[in-house]
């Protein structure tokens, strides 16, 4: 019997698709033609979503990259064709409810939804609704401009809502009992695994009740990569935890030989976005621009941990989402 859907990571296989971890953005779109498709690209003027929005958008789409700092998108994207820049900012639910409803109003469908926008490893902060951050910014922000762009999601007769991951959900599972570090002492890694493993387990809920719509979902881990602004405000413990740095803060050399470029970065994004490949399939989890393999391991490696596609946990979290945002994300 054909598996319909990704649950407990079914279709988690790899298809083949002739692409790898040193394949670029813009090898994976060549040939393509995007003309008279729209797309938005959440973080869309920095590092990897930067290069997302000028490989869809020199490909013909028309990219509209929401931005806090519209100053700086502007400075970032200027003499790049087809790119149209709004406010946004993911710490401010208004904000998202506002960017959304402008873009309603317009009339136009989304063709694609690139949910790129993230932070990581940072301290402890909240925002208005005592939210954790980066359970507010990785996760339920995506889930809330999802919920509102649903409608012209629907329209575009053929939708893809990409939702950037990372190979952090391997730090944690999603804590169900206390999200936000209400009762337990507050661990940057921790609140980033979590809030990656949601965005895959609302990949893979959202890909199995927007199907019928002709909507499909993905998540994907980028690959680790040089350049970006991620880590900013990470410490040199916190890589040394990791295992990227030695006792004297050097990158160890197998990690160096491991990097991504920012081209390679938003390779997997693009593939995600445009591979004829997913036109049947969704819900699943890619890197290295390709569906990824289940890891079983014990240790931080490639793949793709069955927790992160777990059925129940999928449906509740969707559940919690709707209570933490106020949002009711009727699929219909």
């Amino acid at each position: 019997m054909m598996e319909h859907n990704n649950y407990q990571g079914a279709l988690q296989k790899a298809l083949g698709s002739g692409f790898n971890a040193q394949s670029t953005a813009n090898e994976v779109i060549r040939g393509m033609n995007l003309e008279g498709k729209t797309a938005i690209v959440t973080g869309g003027n920095t590092g990897i979503g930067l290069e997302t929005t000028k490989t869809l958008a020199s490909a013909g789409a028309v990219v509209i990259v929401p931005a806090r700092d519209v100053e700086k998108a502007k400075r970032n994207l200027s003499g790049i064709p087809n790119v149209e820049i709004e406010p946004m900012d993911l710490m401010v639910p208004e904000s998202i409810d506002a960017f959304a409803e402008k873009f309603l109003n317009s009339g136009r469908p989304v063709h694609l939804l690139i949910n790129n926008a993230g932070i990581m490893w940072v301290p402890l902060r909240r925002d208005n609704r005592g939210i954790e951050s980066q359970l507010a910014t990785n996760y339920l922000a995506q889930f809330q401009l999802t919920a509102r762009l649903w409608p012209a999601l629907k329209q575009a007769n053929g939708a893809r809502v990409i939702n950037v991951s990372s190979q952090g959900h391997q730090f944690a599972p999603f804590n169900f009992e206390d999200p936000n570090f209400g009762q337990r002492e507050y661990e940057t890694l921790a609140a980033y695994g979590q809030s990656k493993t949601a965005v895959n387990l609302f990949s893979l809920e959202l890909d199995n009740r927007a199907k019928d719509f002709g909507v499909r979902s993905y998540s994907l881990h980028p690959g680790s990569i040089q350049g970006t602004e991620l880590a900013r405000e990470a410490s040199l413990e916190l890589f040394q935890q990791m295992g990227f740095l030695d006792e004297e803060g050097n990158m160890k050399p197998e990690v160096l030989a491991s990097l991504k470029t920012i081209p390679q970065g938003a390779a997997t994004t693009v593939w995600a976005a445009t591979s004829p490949l997913l036109n049947n399939l969704g819900g699943v989890y890619c890197e290295d621009a390709d569906v990824a393999e289940i890891n079983h391991e014990q240790t931080f490696t490639a793949g793709v941990k069955t927790y992160s596609l777990d059925e129940a946990s999928a449906k509740r979290l969707w559940r919690l989402s709707e209570e933490m945002t106020g949002i009711p994300f009727i699929v219909d």
